[in-house]
């Protein structure tokens, strides 16, 4: 088992940073998850530390040792791509085998380890069929049992679930989960998915245009995004944002957008004081948008008029788009909820759960005021 640690890492593609100036470090046994939009270097990343990229300038560490001129070969890793990479004329465990083979392991060892491996992963009755024969999810746990008979030092999984439907990349993302808990190795996983990065990680890594955001643990990007992208970025529908003025009235902080007023409450009004006059971003995520009628006890809630643009439901829940003078945004309310469309409603911002971010600042990725 190992740790890992991207030291002032730079990769470059012509005169493009795809990886800026990259500092984490991954203790060992930890589940890392490097996320972001397409194009924001967390592949890159991932397969500096593999090997196959060669970083332009800074350290890439497993463990103590530096490995940037170390073949990837003898790095020790094993990786899981998003395309299976299976032989077709293989069986299941000639595919699971075969890395083992190539190192001259004797074929005892190949046997227990890939017996071991499949049971690990529910496949041992696969293990004479040939991949056509397998579903998509099958596929990709030999593809996970291919890397788990090398018993590396760090399993790197580059979209591993990307290929598969939506009910089975939430089955097979528990079981990810639950082999990182029964091998305790280290594990460092690319995805787009936000919800992958929520549910799986120890901690996650938020990237943008080869930068990293932020680094911590999912609740906390959840509750204290860093600044703008972090917030956008992170929970499903995306944070509301308002373009706002924070304003004092009546020894009362106000945030003024163009459709609605609201108060902050006292005890979270002090960080803003200097921000009173100056232009803000105003964030709220649905899920803190309420129906009055229906309004969570012991919070500060400020009702905001608003039309009802479309409505869906969901079955436990209803997602509201909604129209606040020019600003549209989402709420999630209670599914008793009976608003119709076009509607003119009152909606309940909870004010313990806002957000303001300074764009003097940063204008591109404005940072988070506390």
């Amino acid at each position: 088992m190992a740790s890992v640690t991207y030291r002032n890492v730079i990769k470059k593609f012509g005169e493009v940073y795809a990886v800026n100036n990259l500092n984490i470090e991954i203790a060992d046994k930890e589940f890392l998850v490097l996320v972001g939009p397409s194009g924001c270097g967390k592949t890159t990343a991932l397969r500096c530390l593999a090997g196959l990229e060669e970083v332009t300038s800074g350290e890439v560490l497993i463990g103590d040792q530096v490995v940037n001129d170390v073949p990837p070969k003898d790095r020790d890793i094993a990786m899981v791509f998003q395309s299976y990479a299976l032989y077709p004329h293989m069986s299941v465990f000639d595919n699971m085998a075969f890395g083992l083979k190539l190192r001259k392991v004797p074929k005892d060892e190949i046997k227990r380890r890939v017996e071991e491996a499949a049971q690990i992963l529910g496949i041992e009755h696969l293990l004479k069929r040939k991949p056509r024969e397998l579903s998509g999810g099958q596929r990709q746990r030999v593809a996970v049992g291919r890397a788990i008979v090398r018993e590396p030092k760090v399993f790197l999984f580059d979209e591993p679930l990307s290929n598969l439907d939506a009910k089975l990349r939430v089955q097979t993302r528990a079981e990810i989960s639950k082999l990182h808990q029964r091998l305790q190795t280290t594990f460092i996983y690319v995805t787009h998915d936000q919800t992958e990065a929520m549910t799986m990680a120890t901690r996650i890594a938020v990237m943008n245009k080869g930068i990293l955001q932020q680094l911590d643990t999912p609740q906390n990007l959840y509750d204290t995004p860093g600044n703008l992208f972090v917030a956008g970025f992170i929970g499903s529908p995306s944070m509301n944002f308002f373009p706002a003025k924070l304003e004092k009235a009546d020894s009362k902080l106000v945030v003024k957008a163009d459709g609605f007023s609201v108060n902050i409450p006292d005890d979270r009004a002090q960080p803003y004081y200097p921000l009173v006059g100056k232009e803000i971003i105003f964030g709220i995520r649905p899920e803190d948008i309420h129906n009055p009628t229906f309004l969570p006890p012991g919070i500060h809630a400020s009702n905001v008029e608003a039309k009802v643009d479309v409505t869906e439901l969901m079955g436990n829940e209803i997602f509201l788009y909604l129209v606040s003078g020019k600003d549209s945004y989402i709420a999630r309310v209670d599914p008793r909820t009976r608003f119709a469309i076009g509607d003119k409603v009152q909606v309940a911002f909870n004010m313990d759960k806002f957000h303001i971010f300074d764009p003097s600042v940063d204008r591109e990725n404005p940072p988070a005021v506390r």
